[in-house]
């Protein structure tokens, strides 16, 4: 399936959890936001949440500042 991922173009199995995608990417899971088409999904939900191909997926990392 194909999926955008930050506004790139990403090819992945079928079935894939935003969990595995982020091990995937060798993204680290503390301080981040994972958005499917517009929806914030919960930590909680990373584990059972599956991709389907076209979802447009975002990752943002949370930065401190001042």
């Amino acid at each position: 399936m194909r999926i955008r991922l930050n506004g790139l173009y990403k090819e992945l199995p079928d079935g894939v959890t935003i969990d595995a995608l982020l091990t995937l990417c060798n993204i680290e899971r503390a301080g981040i936001a994972v958005e499917v088409n517009r929806e914030i999904c919960p930590k909680r939900l990373h584990a059972v949440t599956a991709l389907a191909d076209g979802d447009n997926v975002e990752i943002v990392r949370m930065m401190g500042g001042g």
